[in-house]
């Protein structure tokens, strides 16, 4: 298993999950089914059950540790700073294929598919996300009981200047905080270490339910969904880094895992605690600003939901209804995505995205209705480049501050980690 690393583990399991999926698909085999479906959310019920401590934990340590750096305050610019201008670069990738392809006229789609969202997104949603409703930022629906991890960021962010101004009375609070960290992260590690069974099951389970027959007359929708996310993930990010002279394949030999697993998993919540470990332990991004960035990154850095998905999806649902667009309407969708990323913390991301794009632009919010059908199949792709942009920004910022560690670059073995915490 030394010999055999994690990426080839993680895309073991994925062709694994292929095969288990066209055969449950194929035969109809509902118990393999079922159990590809709940070892799935198993998996990724225990990725986001670390999340509350591991943020809580990371950022209030963190805090204590910024101490010793002399330029926090422009750390967290800088990396606000990053996540605009990649969303900027996206969303106009996104409008130009969308204008390119067309797929609003070149769609069949029956126009009795749509229908108002369930949710919708707005600036003042996003307001009243950040206000803890609670200590610890959680929330129950129904027998369930969830979290919002903004809240928790803020929360936490709090108490820890908060440690930091009370001074010597809170060391044992700030040493209890480091101390649980420890043991989050090495809870954290076995989980890791189940991500080739996780992704397995869960791209099984997605073949198994979806297969190609939701393309049907979405097709040429997908399409420039998938083009786009691929002109952000192997142009734009590899411009990024090269601009910045860090080396482009190294970084994806390092973070092919977090990508493939966000592929799989369709959470970038789910993935942050991998993420976060991949760009400390394999990148060299200290973990005072990582434990910063990437909580940070995963509730609000969303190239994938945020930019590329709603300017296709506005500029389709435009289309389908004969609404004509200048360029006034385009300026809008690249503000709204630039600035509207943060409006989607704590939600159902790219449809409470989607809704803010369209009601700033006046279109008919029953067009999200049209796009429901094929959902699952863009979720995949969305995320993968959630995550790797949220790598991105954190590898990037650390190295423009000269707080990267460069030995980290110079091992030849890319791996996650080569060995627990």
């Amino acid at each position: 298993m030394k010999k055999f690393g994690f990426g080839a583990q993680v895309i073991t399991g994925l062709i694994v999950g292929l095969v288990l999926g066209f055969i449950a698909r194929a035969g109809d085999v509902h118990w393999l089914s079922g159990i590809l479906t709940w070892t799935g959310s198993t998996y990724v019920q225990l990725l986001k059950l670390l999340i509350p401590p591991l943020v809580f934990t990371a950022v209030v340590t963190s805090i204590a540790n910024l101490r010793k750096v002399t330029n926090a305050a422009r750390l967290a610019g800088q990396t606000l700073l990053w996540f605009a201008i990649t969303a900027f670069f996206s969303v106009v990738i996104g409008i130009v294929v969308a204008l390119v392809l067309q797929p609003g006229v070149n769609s069949s789609v029956d126009a009795s598919a749509a229908a108002d969202p369930s949710t919708t997104g707005s600036w003042l949603g996003f307001i009243q996300s950040v206000v803890p409703a609670n200590f610890l930022g959680l929330g129950t629906n129904g027998e369930t009981v969830s979290f919002n991890v903004l809240q928790i960021l803020v929360v936490s962010l709090l108490l820890g200047v908060a440690a930091v101004k009370a001074g010597k009375k809170a060391e044992p609070f700030i040493e209890f905080s480091a101390s649980l960290l420890s043991v989050v992260q090495v809870v954290l590690w076995w989980v890791i270490r189940l991500a080739p069974i996780g992704s397995a099951a869960l791209i099984g389970k997605a073949v198994a339910t979806y297969g190609w027959d939701a393309l049907g007359s979405l097709g040429m929708f997908v399409l420039a969904i998938y083009i786009g996310l691929a002109l952000v993930i192997f142009a734009l990010y590899p411009a990024v880094l090269a601009l910045n002279r860090l080396p482009v394949l190294d970084f994806f030999r390092r973070v092919w895992p977090v990508t493939t697993l966000g592929f799989v998993t369709r959470s970038s919540m789910g993935v942050m605690p991998v993420n976060q470990r991949t760009v400390e332990k394999s990148m060299g991004v200290p973990s005072e600003y990582a434990s910063f960035a990437m909580p940070l990154g995963a509730t609000t850095k969303m190239d994938g939901c945020a930019s590329i998905y709603p300017a296709v999806a506005a500029i389709f649902v435009a289309q389908f209804y004969g609404v004509p667009l200048n360029f006034t309407d385009y300026l809008l969708i690249i503000i709204v995505s630039v600035l509207g990323s943060a409006a989607t913390a704590g939600t159902t991301g790219a449809t409470v995205m989607l809704t803010l794009t369209l009601s700033t632009l006046g279109l008919p919010l029953a067009g999200v209705g049209l796009l429901l059908a094929v959902e699952p199949i863009v979720d995949m792709g969305r995320t993968a480049v959630n995550v790797t942009g949220q790598a991105v920004v954190a590898v990037v910022v650390a190295k423009r501050e000269h707080i990267i560690d460069d030995r980290v670059w110079e091992t030849s073995e890319p791996e996650l980690v080569k060995q627990a915490v």
